[in-house]
């Protein structure tokens, strides 16, 4: 069993905390915000929930860092999102300040912990964090491709109706626009995709995948969290267990598909000491072109990271 701390109380934090406690597979969640009581009072309701849904995982609040001595994952959603009249420059800023920061404030009390990181910038939060820790590669993992496959599978589920159990899927590139949703390894209990659905409709799905968070937003006025939360929270999940799930996630790729230096999301194995192994598909020439198209604008907004010397 583990020590698990979520870093920020929003709904996003919350949700991981609440998602992983009904897992019942942790000893402990910590669930950390700089306003403390805000943090108190949703870990106090969560715990309150345990006798109803028979969980057995202690849910504590709090706003000191020495209260996450001895995680062994830590997952980092703290962060602004994005607002009206905000830089893309000004939203990186913002967000790795804090990510530098809370990195570095919890490896005063945890030695070598596993971050997954939540906070956007997806990508280059996770490159902040991966710098700050200096912690091994396979020890820093973003969290992006579950949501967005997810949220195609969830599309797919909707247009086929069928359930979304049956439907596997995999994505790489960056979190966002640039994301390369892969029909070709998109199937339904076992049936290629393409052999369910028109090509028409299919790519529409996928360009619907690649503005998900958008449409929420639109709708709600605010990003999402339930779907996000539980993503973070299945990839605790697998860790702890160390059973061998194979996820998409942004990670530091040092030559895989001709990328370097640099997170993107790929196919990857989780374990107890967090990446296993890298997984690499035999891409066609159009999948790769757009990987690489993914890479090159996820690389300019790391540089543009590099430029304002955060670390």
């Amino acid at each position: 069993m583990s020590k698990v701390t979520v870093v920020g109380a929003g709904n996003v934090g919350a949700t991981v905390a609440n998602v992983l406690a009904h897992k019942d597979i942790v000893n402990e969640i910590v669930l950390l915000d700089i306003k403390d009581n805000f943090a108190k009072g949703k870990a106090l309701d969560s715990w309150q929930q345990a006798p109803i849904d028979y969980y057995s995982s202690k849910i504590i609040g709090t706003g000191d860092y020495k209260d996450t001595k001895g995680s062994d994952i830590v997952v980092i959603t703290a962060g602004i999102p994005r607002k009206p009249g905000m830089s893309r420059d000004d939203l990186i800023s913002t967000n790795a300040k804090i990510v530098v920061s809370v990195t570095k404030s919890i490896l005063k009390y945890s030695k070598k912990p596993i971050f997954i990181i939540v906070s956007n910038p997806l990508d280059v939060m996770s490159y902040a964090a991966l710098m700050a820790s200096k912690l091994s590669p396979e020890r820093v993992i973003g969290m992006a491709g579950i949501l967005d496959t997810a949220r195609y599978r969830a599309f797919l589920a909707t247009e086929l109706e069928v359930s979304p159990k049956d439907i596997q899927a995999v994505l790489m590139g960056g979190h966002g626009d640039t994301m390369v949703p892969l029909p070709r390894f998109t199937t339904v209990a076992g049936i290629p995709v393409t052999d369910m659905i028109n090509k028409r409709k299919l790519n529409s799905i996928v360009e619907r995948t690649k503005k998900g968070g958008g449409e929420l937003v639109k709708l709600m006025g605010t990003s999402a969290w339930y779907a996000p939360g539980a993503a973070a929270a299945q990839m605790v999940e697998s860790i702890v267990k160390d059973d061998g799930r194979i996820f998409p996630c942004s990670v530091w790729l040092q030559g895989e598909y001709g990328v370097k230096d640099m997170f993107l999301g790929v196919p990857v194995q989780l374990g107890k000491e967090g990446i296993k192994r890298i997984l690499t598909l035999k891409l066609n020439r159009d999948e790769k072109k757009l990987l690489k198209d993914s890479a090159k604008a996820v690389n300019e907004v790391i540089e543009s990271f590099k430029k304002m010397k955060l670390i």
